[in-house]
Order: C-alpha cells, then structure tokens, then sequence
C-alpha cells in the first residue's frame, strides 16, 4: 500500500538511556512516524473520521518520549510503533528515533533507529 500519513521530525526531550547521566540530565530525541492506511475514502469524502487524526498521533508520540523511560531507543521506537499499531486502523508503521547527542565520546550527526511493524491480521478487521 503506497498511502501513508508522514509525521517528520519531532522533536521532544526525555530522559532514555544506559547511563545515569542520561536518565538524570535527559536530552533531545527526534521522531519520524510513517503510517500506512488507505487514504482514499479520507480524500473523495474530505472526512477526517475516515483517515488518522495526526494531532492524537503527535500526542501519543509526545507521552511515550516525554513521561516515560527506556534504557534503548530501540525500545522508545517499539513502544511507539506497538502504540500506534493498537490503537489506529494502520497496515504498517515506520519508526524513526534519532539521539542527536548520543554519549559516545566522539562527532556525529546523530544515532538513529529505524523500525518497521506490520499491523497483525486481527488489527485489520
């Protein structure tokens, strides 16, 4: 399916890491959410009952980041994609999570995770 709903780059501050520093100080994330549904009806109709609200997507994401804590950012991108994946009508998501100054001693642009989850058959009905 080639619709998708894209949410790109959000930006929040929580406090996700390995090290105590990180979970006491805290520190930027940044988010990308793709979500793949049938946008058709959403489109002829002009009906927003018939696709995704993005603002209740944007606030999920924003929760998830921001009042909770998880050692990985793996585990932030699958918190967020399971999230979204049971709660909206999605074939698929796509989950961005980058780390913009991840502790590792050294220059770089950002540390990213990147996942991609299928809605389960039962999620679909």
């Amino acid at each position: 399916m080639a619709d998708r709903i894209i949410l790109q780059n959000m930006v929040f501050y929580g406090y996700h890491g390995v090290f105590t520093a990180e979970k006491e100080l805290g520190q930027r994330f940044e988010v990308d959410a793709e979500l793949y549904l049938d946008l058709r009806q959403a489109g002829v109709n002009d009906d927003l009952e018939a696709t995704v609200n993005y603002v209740e997507v944007y606030t999920i994401i924003k929760e998830l980041v921001e009042e909770r804590e998880y050692n990985l950012v793996e585990a932030l991108a699958e918190g967020i994609a399971d999230t979204l994946l049971g709660v909206f009508a999605l074939s698929e998501v796509v989950v961005r999570v980058r780390k913009p100054q991840p502790p590792v001693g050294g220059v770089m642009d950002y540390f990213a995770v990147e996942i991609h989850r299928q809605a389960s058959k039962l999620n679909q009905l």
